[in-house]
Formats: C-alpha cells, structure tokens, sequence
C-alpha cells in the first residue's frame, strides 16, 4: 500500500525524530555558484570539511554569461561567485563541470544527460527547480544555503515529510500541445498553493505516453503550484534514456540496477492524501497574462473578467494586470511581443530546440522581435549543432547563443528592458523576474517559435 514517494523517503529515513522531523540520506547533492559559497564559509567555519565529496557535482549557471564565454562576466560579484565555486570545489575534491568544457550547463539539465541522476534517488540542490530530477523516478528537492551546508557537513538533511498527491492525466493530447502546456494547464486549474504541503507524483496515460525531456518540463514546475517536489515513475523509457551515458552503471551493475529501478512505482491499492483527474483531449497550448504561472488561458482564450475571480483575489489580479498592461476580457491571441526566450531548466533542452527549430523551419523572425535561443548545456548546442539545427536558426534569423541560465532570471546580464514584452519559456513570470519593468509571458516552444515569426501571441499551426 505505498506510494512511489514513500518507497524512496522511507528507504533514506535514517531516523525520525520529534513531531514527525527526518533524517534523511541524501545521495547526490548539486551545487552551483549563487547557493553555495555561504554554505563551504559554514563548513569551514565549523572546521568540518565535506563529508562525501564524491556525492556532490557542480555546475555554474546562472551567472555564466551566454555571449562570450571566454571573458569574465561584466559584473564583480559574479565574477566572485564563480571564482568562490572553483575555489571551493577544488579544495574539497569536488567535481566540477566548468564553464566552457563539455559537460558544463544547467545543473538541472546536466545532471540527467550525464547519468548521475538516477531512479530512486534522493537529491537536493539549492535551487527550487531541482524537482526536475523527479522525472527519473527520484525524490528531488531544492534546499536553503543552511541545508546545502548541512548536507555538505554529513550528507544528511532533516526534513518534515511532506502528504502525497497524484495528478492524473488521462487520454491523448491534441496536436501541437507539448508537457510546458499541460503543467501551465494544471497550474491554472490547481493555482500556485494547489499543491502546498504535498510531493506529487504524475501519472497517467498522458505523462505515460511523453519523452523524458517532457516529463522533466513538468516535474520542473511542480514547485510552481506550490509542491515540495514531482515525480514520475521510472519505466522502460526512462532506463533507456539512461543507458550508456557516462555516469550510469554499466554491465553487471547496470542489469541490477535495473531490477531495482523496476520496483520503483506505486503499489496498486497505494493511497493518496489527495489525488487529481484531468482529461488529457481539453488541454489547449496555453500563455499566462498575469504575473504567477498560476494566471494562465489558452491561446485563444482570453484574460478572465474580474467577477469570474475570487473576490479575495480581486485586487492581486487587477495589480498583476495593471503591471502587465493588460484588460480584463482581453483576448491573448494576437497581442505584440517584444522577445522571445528559448531556454532555461524548464525548456533548455535539446528536444525544445528540435520543436522550435522545426517550426521556423522554411520562415523569417519577425522584425520586431529580438529572439534568444539558449542551450541548456554544452552537450545540448552540441547536439544542435550536429543536427542542424543551429543552420535552420540561423536560415530563419536567429542566433544560438551559449549555455545558461540566461533570461530565466536576469542574474547574467540577459535581461528584458523596462515595459517590454518577452514570451518566455522560463519557469516564473513575477514582477521583475527577467528585468526591472519586464513583462513576462510564459509558454511552450511552439507558442514561443508562432510568435517569434509572426510578432503576436500566436496558436501554432502543427
């Protein structure tokens, strides 16, 4: 009668403690250049040193800048962030996948192309999106810089286990709707507290039949509803997905790994603290037009009128559309953009440039609309580059530009400019989160390449 989530946190629960508080083992901890430094400070403050360096991997990202990788960055303090990063990787022994080597990019985007996540894992990294790692069939979370050093100190965290919840999706998807648009759907239909409190895990037909770059779109933004996490039980797509990269077993342990990994699922008569159904056929490709994931409608929807709101909602809604420029019984569709950004954890991947590259395959940028297309890692624009994909870019007026974080979050000089409009295929569209002023619309690659090409909010034609 166990769920997935309590198979893994079960087995890692080193002790319970009071009033319900866990020690849990920790496999594999990432670490990147903004949540880390204070943490070795502790560390080496403390006179303790890394307890299991081998169980910990780095990878600069959000402040690496996406042109010019070769130069610092402009701005000092991430110039010291990343020195810090180096510097403390290299005096504990720690991996580290630095800028411009060939493994380096996105944590959350490096840590599955490499093979170090893995089905039944516990990870954590200090960042909120490492919910990403779900989609392999682990238990991931984020974690504050105090729990980043606790876990560099013992490989330990103490944590309250959260309830569990299952989102079921059911049925086949419409043509032209990807994962981004099934999780913005959730999220409008849930809100961002929906899941507070809870570890979900996503099932279903529907999530059955997706990629592992999908499912890691919407294990990403289960924080964005409030989640502690999401998962995804690992399947035969996602051991050979696995197989042969460069952490993952091999031979004999790979085949006992395997048997391992296929225990790895809700029991059947599992109960949930709570459990959702959505019809996979009603999903539309959706934008947001407010200022949380939670604001969103289909394309061809409009913006709801203020008494189809809560009224305890009702002066948040107004404030975000004020911010937005935006009118309540507005339609999206055909509203002019500004920008386009292509990448981030959420959609940095090389299956997200395949779908992009594919639709503006044969057309023109826009204009108007300054696009930038980041690769999530370096093995990403590699692959984009092997493939061609890059060349049909550039056929179509766009420039790839080098992997990062980028425009997700601003922190690297990739910012929008004040009042602008950007559809963005990003995580997080809070007032400022991409630039003083910017206005954020969140997406899927498809809506993102319909709009490059036409200017506009745009229901891609698939």
């Amino acid at each position: 009668m166990n769920t997935l989530f309590d198979k893994i946190w079960d087995a890692h629960t080193v002790k319970t403690i009071a009033e319900g508080t866990c020690v849990l083992y920790i496999d594999r901890q990432y670490i990147h250049e903004v949540t880390s430094p204070q943490a070795f400070a502790g560390i080496k403050k403390r006179g303790v040193g890394v307890f299991r360096p081998s169980q910990i991997t780095a990878s600069p990202d959000h402040n690496v800048p996406t042109l010019n990788q070769h130069l610092p960055p402009a701005d000092p303090l991430s110039v010291s962030q990343l020195e810090a990063l180096a510097t403390n990787c290299r005096e504990n022994d720690i991996e580290i996948f630095a800028v411009g080597t060939p493994r380096n990019g996105i944590v959350h985007v490096v840590g599955p192309e490499v093979g170090l996540t893995q089905p039944g894992m516990t990870i954590v990294c200090g960042d909120s999106h490492t919910s990403t790692h779900g989609a392999m069939g682990a238990v991931a979370f984020g974690v504050g810089t105090s729990e980043v050093e606790m876990v560099l100190a013992s490989q330990c965290i103490m944590q309250t286990k959260p309830r569990s919840m299952r989102i079921n999706i059911e049925g086949e998807l419409k043509k032209g709707v990807c994962s981004k648009d099934i999780i913005l759907h959730i999220i409008s239909r849930l809100g961002t507290g929906g899941g507070t409190g809870y570890f979900v895990e996503f099932a279903g037909s529907a999530i059955r039949s997706l990629s592992m770059e999908a499912r890691m779109t919407i294990c990403n933004m289960s924080i964005e509803m409030g989640a502690r996490g999401g998962m995804i039980a690992p399947d035969e797509l996602t051991f050979e997905y696995l197989k042969g990269r460069p952490y993952a077993p091999s031979g004999a342990e790979w085949d006992a790994a395997v048997e391992r990994w296929k225990t790895l699922k809700s029991d059947s008569d599992a109960v949930f603290d709570r459990e959702e159904y959505f019809d996979a056929s009603e999903i539309e490709p959706m934008v947001t037009y407010g200022t949380n994931p939670g604001m969103g409608v289909p394309v061809n929807g409009h913006i709801p009128h203020v008494e189809e709101i809560e009224e305890s909602s009702r002066a948040s809604f107004e404030k975000a559309l004020d911010y937005m420029g935006f009118k309540a019984g507005e339609k999206m569709a055909g509203k002019k953009i500004d920008y386009v950004f292509l990448g981030s954890c959420t959609n940095g991947r090389i299956e997200d440039l395949r779908l992009f590259a594919s639709y503006v395959k044969g057309h023109k940028k826009h204009p108007s609309v300054t696009a930038w297309i980041v690769p999530g890692s370096r093995q990403v624009a590699r692959m984009a580059r092997e493939e061609g994909i890059e060349e049909t870019l550039r056929e179509a007026g766009f420039e790839m530009r080098e992997p990062g974080c980028s425009a997700c979050l601003a922190m690297n000089g990739d910012t929008i400019p004040q009042g602008a409009y950007c559809l963005s295929t990003s995580n997080r569209n809070f007032e400022g989160r991409q630039g003083v002023g910017a206005r954020t619309i969140l997406c899927g690659p498809l809506v993102a390449a319909a709009a490059a090409i036409s200017g506009e909010i745009t229901i891609p034609e698939v």
